[in-house]
């Protein structure tokens, strides 16, 4: 089981920083759309080291801002980007060729289960995990 382990997560970092390229090099026409949603990289200050980290994120619009969980795949734990942007929570935010800074906030309540529901894959990860599963908005700064 630890070897396996140890084994997925360095093809899971190739697979993730060629997705990014490619998403980059296209302005996000390929790897730009999952599930009928778009496709978006956030950039987030780490919380450790200050370095940044990218990540491709299914997201939805909402006016002029975007929607994302931190499912993790549904993991038992928040995925590194989330627990940055309690930290920091301005980010960098890519759509497409768009780039913009970004205050992310935690919604919580009805709000969240409003805007939960635009992202199919929500339910099917709540399903595999008992955390409560963030839902973020990621507004534009101006």
């Amino acid at each position: 089981m630890l070897t396996n382990i140890l084994l997925i997560r360095p093809v899971i970092r190739i697979i993730m920083r060629l997705h990014i390229a490619i998403y980059r090099n296209t302005k996000g026409k390929i790897f730009g759309s999952v599930q009928g949603r778009r496709v978006i990289l956030l950039t987030t200050t780490g919380r450790n080291t200050g370095m940044f980290h990218t990540v491709p994120l299914g997201a939805a619009k909402e006016g002029k801002n975007y929607v994302v969980v931190a499912s993790n795949g549904g993991r038992d734990h928040h995925p590194s980007w989330f627990l940055n942007i309690l930290c920091q929570s301005e980010a960098v935010l890519e759509v497409g060729e768009e780039v913009m800074t970004v205050r992310a906030v935690q919604m919580h309540g009805s709000e969240s289960e409003r805007l939960g529901l635009l992202l199919p894959w929500l339910e099917r990860y709540t399903k595999r995990t008992t955390r409560q599963i963030p839902v973020v908005l990621l507004q534009k700064v101006l």
